[in-house]
């Protein structure tokens, strides 16, 4: 973690006026822009926790932030403690540390251990740029508040991320949802992780969301989440090019010199556009590049060597395998657009789950067309399994879309989710 000051910018000073906001200690905007706002709520931060008041978020106010930024405290047992004692400290409830430590009984807690107290607000950030650190964080989040939700480490980036999938639910009906495929497209991540927040919350304090009834969900449905399939290119995207990067020189050279990549770069960090890596027509998608003059890695379209030639692209497809998904939906932006079929392949019921789709979330259905409509996953998923496979673009504008979006973007998608989990 870098030194924060006033003056900086960056996705990491978004990422704490966020924090701070959701704690209650900021009012200003989250801009990436430390300034004076900033700078005042670092300080009233510190003070609270009898750090130095000098408003720079330098190691020691790290340290007292990472908690927050996780949405939880582990706190160590006190004589006389109980649940509804130790909640009222936090300003949480007892029924959140319950469901953060089911193994405890809360009226006879050992002195010493230490438990997981979750923070009263939400884990998931929802106005700030999601770099594959906060995914990082807000899933260890997720899971120490709701240590049910199975998180399985499905495959690994070109520089070594993991590439995170979740499970919601334990029922027969199993879905497939991804996001950011596209670097630039990373809005998309947080639309998946702000569901699974939901959908926990819901299940494990009881209710419903969007009018479903989540505990009849949970039994009938298993929901797999693969939310950022793109690690490599969104931090890219969105922090620059960092120092140390192996692929440094290529990079700006495959970028037409440019180090700039935070407006045009969809590809991998290898310069491969992995929703055009698919072993799905994949022949003509080169030759379709091709005519557009695409023979090498770049900013997007080039498809690879060879059909999923790239560890993400594999490890989709090895996910895929492995699973009996009933019904896929790749998280893409922008038009507010579904995409269904693959060269006459999709059954009738996939048009008309699609319909229905388009219908709640107030989309377009179309088919692709061009460059577009080869090699990309759904294509793959309907061509392998003939089941009903759609690309869902979200919001509208030019990509990277600003997270000012996103409040209408989950809208729209959050009954749509979950219309297709359980159909």
């Amino acid at each position: 973690m870098r030194t924060l000051r006033e003056g900086m910018s960056g996705s990491d000073v978004m990422e704490v006026q966020s924090v701070l906001k959701r704690a209650g200690y900021f009012s200003g905007p989250v801009d990436g822009v430390f300034g004076p706002v900033t700078r005042e709520a670092a300080a009233l931060f510190q003070r609270g926790f009898g750090l130095a008041p000098d408003g720079i978020i330098g190691p020691e106010t790290w340290r007292v932030l990472e908690r927050f930024l996780l949405g939880y405290d582990l706190y160590a047992v006190q004589r006389g403690d109980t649940f509804y004692g130790i909640a009222k400290k936090y300003g949480t409830s007892a029924q959140a540390l319950a469901v953060a430590n089911p193994e405890l009984d809360p009226e006879n807690l050992s002195v010493g251990r230490r438990i997981v107290v979750p923070y009263s607000f939400a884990v998931v950030p929802t106005d700030t740029a999601f770099t594959y650190e906060v995914l990082v964080r807000s899933i260890q989040g997720l899971k120490a508040r709701y240590p049910f939700l199975e998180v399985t480490n499905s495959g690994s980036s070109v520089m070594g991320n993991t590439l995170y999938t979740l499970r919601l639910g334990r029922g027969p009906n199993q879905v497939f949802y991804n996001a950011a495929h596209h670097a630039l497209e990373w809005i998309t991540v947080p639309v998946l992780m702000k569901f699974a927040e939901d959908f926990l919350r819901a299940y494990a304090f009881g209710g419903d969301l969007a009018g479903y009834d989540i505990g009849a969900v949970w039994q009938k449905c298993s929901i797999y989440l693969m939310p950022m399939v793109n690690p490599d290119g969104v931090d890219l995207v969105i922090n620059g090019l960092q120092k140390g990067n192996p692929y440094a020189e290529d990079l700006v050279r495959w970028n037409s010199g440019s180090a700039d990549f935070s407006t045009d770069w969809e590809a991998n960090i290898r310069g491969v556009d992995l929703n055009h890596n698919y072993d799905a027509a994949w022949h003509l998608g080169q030759e379709a590049a091709e005519a557009l003059g695409i023979t090498g890695p770049g900013p997007t379209r080039y498809p690879g060597p060879y059909p999923v030639s790239e560890p993400e692209s594999g490890a989709v497809v090895r996910f895929t395998q492995n699973h009996n998904f009933r019904l896929v939906i790749a998280y893409h932006s922008q038009g507010r657009v579904i995409y269904w079929n693959f060269m006459n392949m999709a059954s009738a019921e996939a048009q008309v789950i699609g319909e229905k789709m388009a219908e709640i979330a107030g989309y377009r259905l179309e088919e692709a067309s061009g460059v577009t409509s080869y090699s990309g996953y759904k294509d793959w998923f309907t061509q392998e399994y003939r089941r009903p496979g759609y690309t869902v673009e979200v919001g509208s504008g030019t990509n990277p879309l600003p997270i000012s979006q996103f409040d209408a973007i989950y809208a729209e998608n959050l009954p749509m989710l979950l219309y297709t989990s359980t159909i």
